[in-house]
């Protein structure tokens, strides 16, 4: 399996951007499709973004569409999360994670990073 670790998680204003970056290690990256979750504090996993193997086709959940782009480096192993116009509503815990295609359901996936903590102040 792959292995992920999340970063680039913080504290930032209404308005604001970041950028989050999941790292792996362990097999071949570009054998696997990647995406990105979030869970806030009493609510349920939430897709975010999918990227292909190749990262010629990504998928975006509506309620970020327009505002967070996905995209991967496989030279660098790294899938990547720019996050612009951020809302206090984006406030999560976000986690990338692996499956062998791209998909929204967090069922498809079947390794997960341990997430790293966005909080958006108003």
């Amino acid at each position: 399996q792959v292995q992920l670790v999340e970063s680039g998680g913080g504290l930032v204003q209404a308005g604001g951007s970041l950028r989050l970056s999941c790292a792996a290690s362990g097999r071949i990256f570009n054998n696997y499709a990647m995406g990105w979750f979030r869970q806030a504090p009493g609510k349920e996993r939430e897709f975010v973004a999918a990227v292909s193997r190749s990262g010629s086709s990504t998928y975006t959940a509506d309620s970020v569409k327009g505002r967070f782009t996905i995209s991967r480096d496989n030279a660098k192993n790294t899938v990547y999360l720019q996050m612009n116009s951020l809302k206090p509503e984006d406030t999560a815990v976000y986690i990338c994670a692996a499956a062998l295609s791209p998909s929204n359901r967090g069922s498809d996936y079947d390794t997960w990073g341990q997430g790293t903590q966005v909080t958006v102040s108003s």
